[in-house]
């Protein structure tokens, strides 16, 4: 049950009390309504409120328990909005607390009704209802105190209910009588503390009707009388599953067990049932269910609840969802899926016709859906029918079944983690974070980092969309979710990564060797020493990786360690470079194997290959560097030539500009490196001016026209801040030196590229010097109308920029475009968002 705890709000005065229920005030009761005592006898007007002002004159506050609301009669339900509301004044002014024990499913209605802040709201409140303190089973030690406390040992229940509280309470007066054998589970409980009850009330009947002058019952005719006294409680649940809704009325009461024959007087004796209201009920509301189901019709229920047409009258409460779910978890596997998968095609009805669901009927599919999943002691035969309910969400949204809902599933960790990936795409762009199923899944991932890594990285071929994160992937999510919980167990993680073999786990252990460079140097020196080849492998590429970020001795040596055992497996030599690589990196022992890196950096035919970048990072701490640019010369190659980007000391720095230079004299095909050699050293900022002037200076005047076109897209790409007043100033030589219109076409396309990485003067003075060196040029007026066409149409943010330029500097575009070549660009500019 779920009791939620009202407490006003109020200032308190005197005693404790709210001011307006000082005592001298005698409010109303609730509603204008006159109170009854536990007998429904009528009591004085007034009696609630003057109870509450004698309490309050003793300086205390009166405590009203209010159990089982929801077995009111259904026209009383109906009333229960004005209720609440008259309540929750009454208790305002009389200063009293009202504690309310219910079934949820009465809460998630009646608890709305009241004011948010005279609800209690417990430490750790019931999920999913107004706030509410659930009562679930009992936790490990309070079991054991309970057991302890009613005499049963720790055997002799069953181990998935030894924490049931009915059950160990029933249990334990079962054993009073003397029934121990066995280890029994609840339904046997219930099962025996039923025929128990049944047998001593047959013992009271037989023992009335001696005293009443009949005949004596003993031994077998007890028993048969226990068998009829169950054959009418049996009776008697079954007529509470229709008009009564859980009550039997009084004139079933007594048609079944008479006042006359001592039949009533026994039953309620016994506490088989108890009156309530105008009728009877059973005493335990949960052994009442388990009861009821027995004789309730699932098919029947169903179709009333959900699948048939709607009924006249008053809808089925709520709260009598217990026997449904008691009678659909009674049914063999296979009749339970079938009715299960009927209720997920009944949602994907509703979802597709609205009207037809209405709120009732949508509710009870979701919620015996869902509670009956919940409930399962193994929810692995369910699997069909979680597929079925993850399509349904995709379609439909969370609903009951959020992130909540498919962590508490009773399923190993494949099969819930398989369908929290089949519903990440589900997660509304709206969601409440701590909601979605990204939390349910970091939840799974925190809760058992080292059985969830691998199982994650199976994400990586997911690449189904997330809503409302533009760019983000299924597997985009399990990395950042890995990369975010690495501290849980990052050398599991590196292992669960390197055993996935995708390129995302490759990205994610790339990213890992800077930000975590004692982790991978412990996962390199495992992997160098595995007889796998595929570690070894992972542990040449990813040593290297790692290498650059060491800054502890104790993990050089471990990269050190390393990259010796690699070295000293003959039949690893295409490993051999990436392991000399790495102790380049290592200053206490460069200098012993420099020359066995450069014998392999010279002769790449050889099988290993070392990366050039691994003797231009060793540049700057040698003490003669000639050898070393001598062997760079002699195998110059794009590799070569980007790797040199790195080198920002002036001396080497110039060394490397002049070793590109006569490169690119060479092989004028690898002017794409030597641009990116450019743009990284413009990036440099003014320290970079005194060695990327001449050099650019030299090419644009003297290099081919392909040459001069990647330095180009150099110069006109918006590039760092650092980078702007070189790069502005070599852009400014390009434009007023270059004739070429293939150089300057492809000058324009990287002004057009970067218009919203730059000022939007900066590019329309890029854009009207670059149409006025066309024009100069054989057959460049062509070539801008065309070009500024194309780029208006593939560029938005550009094609806005032309379009305003024409409209506030008409004379000039006028000279530069022609009328259709203007036409164009406003209507692509009316036609498109303005991203600028």
């Amino acid at each position: 049950r779920s009791a939620p705890e009202e407490t006003p709000r109020r200032a308190p005065g005197p005693g404790g009390t709210p001011p307006d229920a000082r005592p001298g005030r005698t409010p109303a009761t609730p509603g204008g309504t006159t109170p009854a005592d536990g007998c429904g006898r009528p009591v004085p007007a007034g009696a609630a409120a003057h109870l509450a002002d004698v309490v309050a004159r003793a300086g205390r506050r009166l405590l009203v328990v209010l159990d089982a609301p929801e077995e009111m009669p259904p026209e009383l339900a109906h009333r229960l909005a004005p209720w609440t509301t008259a309540t929750a004044a009454w208790l305002q002014a009389t200063g009293t607390r009202l504690v309310v024990a219910a079934r949820p499913e009465y809460w998630e209605g009646a608890g709305a009704l009241y004011p948010p802040e005279a609800l209690h709201t417990p430490a750790r409140s019931a999920r999913r209802l107004p706030p509410a303190l659930p009562l679930a089973d009992l936790d490990a030690a309070e079991a054991e105190t309970a057991r302890a406390r009613l005499g049963i040992p720790a055997d002799a229940v069953r181990e998935a209910d030894a924490r049931h509280p009915l059950t160990l309470h029933l249990l334990a007066g079962i054993r009073a009588a003397e029934v121990t054998s066995g280890r029994p589970g609840r339904d046997e409980v219930f099962a025996a503390h039923l025929d128990l009850l049944c047998l001593r009330t047959a013992v009271r009947i037989a023992a009335a009707c001696a005293d009443a002058g009949g005949a004596r019952v003993h031994g077998p005719g007890v028993k048969r009388l226990a068998a009829r006294v169950a054959g009418r409680v049996h009776e008697a649940a079954r007529r509470a599953l229709g008009p009564g809704q859980g009550q039997l009325d009084r004139a079933s009461f007594e048609e079944l067990f008479p006042w006359r024959t001592g039949w009533a007087s026994a039953v309620l004796t016994e506490g088989l049932l108890v009156p309530a209201g105008p009728g009877y009920r059973f005493a335990h509301e949960e052994l009442s269910d388990w009861i009821q189901a027995g004789h309730l019709d699932v098919p029947t229920a169903l179709g009333l609840l959900v699948h048939g047409p709607a009924e006249p009258g008053l809808p089925v409460p709520r709260h009598r969802i217990g026997p449904v779910l008691e009678a659909l978890r009674r049914l063999a596997p296979d009749r339970l899926r079938g009715e299960l998968t009927g209720l997920v095609h009944r949602l994907n009805r509703f979802t597709e016709e609205p009207e037809r669901a209405g709120p009732d009927r949508a509710w009870w599919a979701a919620r015996l859906l869902r509670e009956t999943l919940l409930r399962a002691p193994d929810a692995r035969p369910h699997l069909p029918v979680l597929h079925a309910l993850a399509e349904h969400v995709a379609r439909a949204g969370p609903g009951e079944f959020g992130g909540w809902f498919w962590n508490r599933l009773r399923l190993p960790e494949p099969d819930r983690l398989d369908l929290l990936r089949r519903l990440l795409p589900a997660d509304p762009a709206e969601a409440v974070p701590g909601d979605r199923y990204l939390d349910a899944a970091a939840r799974r991932l925190a809760r058992d980092p080292r059985r969830a890594q691998p199982l994650f990285c199976a994400w990586f071929t997911d690449g189904r969309r997330l809503r409302g994160r533009p760019g983000a992937t299924v597997a985009t999510a399990a990395q950042a979710l890995l990369h975010t919980h690495r501290g849980l167990a990052v050398d599991d993680l590196t292992e669960a990564l390197v055993a996935a073999a995708h390129p995302r786990a490759d990205e994610l252990l790339a990213v890992l060797a800077e930000e975590e460079p004692s982790a991978l140097c412990r996962a390199v020196d495992r992997w160098a020493h595995d007889e796998r080849p595929g570690r070894r492998v992972a542990a040449a590429t990813y040593g290297q990786a790692t290498a650059p970020h060491v800054r502890t001795p104790a993990d050089r040596e471990l990269l050190r360690h390393a990259a010796r055992a690699l070295l000293a497996r003959p039949a690893d030599a295409t490993l051999h470079g990436s392991a000399l690589a790495i102790l380049l990196r290592d200053p206490q022992v460069r200098g012993r194997y420099l020359p066995d890196a450069l014998a392999c950096f010279r002769d790449p035919a050889s099988g290993s290959r070392l990366p050039a970048e691994a003797l231009v990072a060793a540049l700057p701490v040698l003490p003669d560097p000639d050898e070393v640019f001598a062997a760079l010369r002699a195998r110059a190659d794009g590799e070569v030539v980007r790797a040199l980007a790195a080198l920002t000391t002036p001396g080497l720095a110039r060394r490397a500009a002049e070793l590109v230079r006569e490169h690119l004299a060479r092989c004028p095909g690898d002017a794409p490196h030597a641009a990116f050699f450019v743009d990284r050293r413009l990036d440099q900022g003014p320290a970079a001016a005194s060695v990327v002037r001449p050099l650019v200076l030299d090419l644009l005047f003297g290099a081919p026209a392909g040459v001069r076109a990647e330095l180009a897209v150099v110069l006109a790409a918006p590039g760092g801040a650092a980078s702007h007043p070189l790069r502005g100033e070599l852009a400014d030589t390009l434009l007023r030196e270059e004739a070429d219109p293939d150089v300057l076409d492809v000058f324009l396309g990287a002004v057009a590229a970067g218009t919203t990485g730059r000022p939007q003067n900066r590019t329309r003075e890029l854009l009207r010097r670059t149409g006025r060196q066309l024009l100069r040029a054989p057959g460049g007026p062509a070539v801008f109308e065309r070009r500024t066409v194309e780029l208006a149409r593939t560029e938005p943010a550009f094609g806005a920029l032309v379009a305003r330029w024409l409209a506030t500097a008409e004379a000039e575009a006028a000279a530069l475009l022609g009328p259709s070549a203007r036409r164009t660009v406003e209507t692509l500019s009316r036609a498109a968002v303005d991203v600028t």
